[in-house]
């Protein structure tokens, strides 16, 4: 039987392990700014964010040592921080609180067209995608006004579908790795996916997109 491929995290999580400095701040480049958004899904603010980023760094410093490998690195580091966000979020009392994370999948809501999307609910993708802003000129230059329908778009959404969508499409998480995160159902996450998916698209399409 052929020996089994190091994991690709395994030289950097030596170095973490041994207090490289140098390990430790190419970690914080790759994550921090991701783990920042996640948290803002969990509590009032950017700067309660940053906080519970913060204290996520500490805990994954004096964690390290136990980290067995089951998972990415990624995976890990983010399980810290969904966890401490949880416990900010509630003791910020929150008015819109993400720790039961359900949507009534007969609930029917504004949506485009069912014929845009190929594949399950939340699953598949667009039939027609969006052009690659990059290959047109005009778009090019109003690519920063789509970029800010989106971010507005996200921060209006329910904090069930942003989180889920942020995780999915913007951090590039599996969906089992998702639901393993938030402890939820393949099924809730692929209805919050969808759905928050949609909300993006009308929103794209009022803008002229």
């Amino acid at each position: 039987m052929a020996d089994r491929a190091p994991s690709p995290d395994a030289a950097l999580v030596d170095r973490l392990r041994q207090g490289d400095r140098d390990a430790f701040a190419t970690v914080v480049r790759l994550h921090h700014a991701s783990m920042v958004r996640v948290a803002e899904s969990f509590v009032p603010n950017r700067a309660i964010a940053e906080e519970v980023v913060q204290d996520t760094w500490v805990a994954v410093i004096r964690g390290i040592a136990r980290f067995e490998g089951r998972s990415s690195l990624r995976t890990w580091i983010f399980s810290i921080l969904v966890n401490q966000a949880r416990t900010r979020g509630a003791r910020e009392a929150r008015s819109e609180p993400v720790a039961g994370l359900t949507d009534d999948p007969s609930t029917r809501e504004p949506s485009v067209p069912a014929s845009r999307f190929e594949g399950p609910p939340g699953r598949g993708g667009w039939s027609t995608p969006l052009a690659r802003w990059h290959d047109d000129p005009e778009r090019s230059l109003q690519s920063r006004e789509t970029l800010r329908l989106v971010e507005e778009t996200l921060q209006k959404m329910p904090a069930q579908r942003r989180l889920v969508m942020t995780l999915r499409d913007i951090e590039g998480l599996t969906s089992s790795e998702v639901c393993d995160l938030l402890g939820i159902s393949e099924v809730n996450q692929r209805v919050l996916l969808h759905r928050a998916r949609t909300q993006v698209r009308a929103r794209l399409e009022e803008g002229g997109w």
